[in-house]
Formats: structure tokens, C-alpha cells, sequence
């Protein structure tokens, strides 16, 4: 199978999309003549023009109401908040718009509105270019959210997300665009709600999302030469999530670990262990860890930013912790 970059398989399937259906239209800052700043809508614009590829000025608010109202009329709007940061300008039209309108409708109304935007360190962005919003958005009623971390489910979950009838935020992480994997050329999609189990074992469960998956995954592979097995979890969904693959492994296991870039205090990890509490307690052998980033502002400085995310030394840490029980 040919390889693609998570990058090129994000904009093969916004190219396929907007060949497919005319409703489908595309809008954000710098996505047209300019191809993105993180390049994924290279070439678009040139090939669908400027009423399909829609340059915007810098207005998130903005393009959050005309994407609701959009796909409210019928068509398929796709937003690119250009950097998940400035999310918080747009939150009125996604939160008490776009994520309630089908429900305080009956159902009548439809809003099938895809958010995409980037999120995630490491690249020296500093406190307002490198945060992760992902579970601030878990607790809203009416929002999908997809978190892709192979250049696969990115394009199959976006396909997804494109066709569905409701709101869909669609996160990136931006150290994962020059990834390789996989991809097919032809169309396909990925349920949401359907975890994948990147590796299979029976000591521990770990559950990682985006590049988290990824280090979780290496860490993995590293520890089976000294005889570790390892289970990992990418939930390539957050809402929905699939929880029965989750409980399923724990209680194979009898040990999680959960490994995720937002901030530790009421993130991911935390409403994944509360799941794991309220339904599969008994089966624990040693008491679950949360592998995540301090509730501090992420710093500029490259060292301190090391330090203050996950890697896969801490992560083979908090394995051989949870193994001494």
C-alpha cells in the first residue's frame, strides 16, 4: 500500500470530498492562496476556486456562525480554526449553536458543520500556540470529536466526520503532519466509537491518544524485549467513546494507564479512570495513573517544554510502577 503523511492524507480527503459533493465547501485563515500554514490545504483553491476554498479574515467567531448557519441551509461547511488556541474566540457558535440546534429542533434542523483544527506541543509555540482543548469539548452535549493519530484514521475519520449529520470537531495534532503510514487511495470510512488496539497484551493497558498513541506505542514495543506485555488503546473517538474495548482490556488485564497532552486535572485520562472505577473496579490489581502534562501554562523554553510533556521514558515509569503491585 502507498505511504502518505498524515498532512497529505488530511488534504487528499478535503480534495475527494469537495469532487464528491458541491455542498461541500471549505473556509479559514490562510487555507487558500497561502495552502495553510501547516500546509494541509495545499493546491485546493487552485483546483475548486475561491467560492469553494474561501479565504477568511481573522475572525473565528465569524466563521463559526457562518459554518452553523451554512450546514443549517444544507451544505457541507469544513472550518479550519487555524490553531486550536484560538478556539475560545468561536465557542458561542459551536457550543450553544452548532452542538444544540438539531436537538432544541426536533431534529428538523441538521447541522453537519467539521471543526478542524490543530492542537499539541512540541514545537516551541509557547503558552498560546501549543494547547490542548480536546477535553474541554468532552463536556459539551451534541459535539463529536474525532483525534486522529495515524495518517489511516485521519483520512478515514474525516470522511466520516464529513458525512455526518451533526457537528463534528475534528482535531489534528500539529507533530504529527510529517508522519508516514498507510493509506488507501480509494474512499473509505471509520466509525466513530470504534477504538483501535494498536497492540495487544496482557499486563497492562495503557490508553493514549494522538501522538501520545504514538509514544505510548513505542514504549510498548520497547519494554516486550524484557518480557513486558503491553495493550494499547488509541480511542481515535472521544465522544463517542468506546468504552467496551476500554473495560474489556482493563479487566484482562487488571492494570491502565492513561497517557493523554491536555492537562492532567479533569482531562481525558480522569473520565477514562472514573469509567474504569464506577464499572471495572474489581478487576484492578494496582491503582490506575494518569500520565499527562501539570496544570501549568506550557512553557516557551524547549527544555522546559520536554519536561512538561509525557515521553516514552516516563511512560515505561509508569508501567514498572503499576507492575510492582
Amino acid at each position: 500500500m502507498r505511504e502518505l503523511t498524515y498532512r497529505e492524507a488530511i488534504n487528499e480527503t478535503l480534495r475527494q470530498a469537495l469532487a464528491r459533493d458541491s455542498k461541500v465547501f471549505v473556509m479559514g485563515e490562510d487555507i487558500g492562496v497561502f495552502g495553510g500554514i501547516y500546509a494541509v490545504t495545499t493546491g485546493l483553491m487552485a483546483e475548486f476556486g475561491e467560492e469553494r476554498v474561501i479565504d477568511t479574515p481573522i475572525a473565528e467567531v465569524v466563521m463559526a456562525g457562518i459554518g452553523a448557519g451554512a450546514a443549517m441551509t444544507g451544505m457541507r461547511p469544513i472550518v479550519e480554526i487555524e490553531n486550536m488556541d484560538w478556539i475560545t474566540l468561536a465557542m458561542d457558535g459551536i457550543i450553544n449553536s452548532a452542538a444544540k440546534l438539531r436537538y432544541m429542533s426536533g431534529g428538523s434542523v441538521r447541522v453537519p458543520l467539521v471543526i478542524r483544527t490543530p492542537q499539541g506541543a512540541g514545537r516551541g509555540g509557547a503558552a498560546q500556540h501549543s494547547q490542548s482543548f480536546h477535553a474541554l469539548f468532552m463536556n459539551i452535549p451534541g459535539l463529536k470529536i474525532a483525534v486522529p493519530s495515524t495518517p489511516y484514521d485521519a483520512k478515514g475519520l474525516l470522511n466520516t466526520a464529513i458525512e455526518d449529520e451533526n457537528t463534528v470537531l475534528y482535531i489534528e495534532h500539529r507533530m504529527l503532519y510529517a508522519v508516514k503510514g498507510d493509506v488507501p487511495e480509494e474512499y473509505y470510512k471509520i466509525p466513530f466509537g470504534e477504538a483501535a488496539v494498536r497492540k495487544e497484551g496482557k499486563d497492562v493497558t495503557i490508553v493514549a491518544t494522538q501522538r501520545m498513541a504514538v509514544k505510548a506505542l513505542t514504549a510498548a514495543e520497547e519494554l516486550a524485549s524484557e518480557g513486558i506485555d503491553i495493550e494499547v488503546i488509541d480511542p481515535r473517538t472521544l465522544c463517542p467513546l468506546d468504552k467496551a474495548t476500554i473495560l474489556d482490556s482493563v479487566k484482562k488485564t487488571g492494570r491502565l494507564i492513561t497517557v493523554d497532552e491536555g492537562c492532567k486535572t479533569n482531562g481525558v485520562g480522569s473520565e477514562i479512570a472514573a469509567i474504569i472505577a464506577e464499572e471495572a473496579i474489581d478487576y484492578l490489581e494496582a491503582p490506575i495513573i494518569r500520565l499527562a502534562p501539570p496544570m501549568v501554562v506550557i512553557p516557551y523554553s524547549r527544555l522546559l517544554e520536554n519536561l512538561y510533556l509525557p515521553d516514552e521514558n516516563k511512560i515505561k515509569e509508569a508501567i514498572n510502577q503499576v507492575l510492582k503491585y
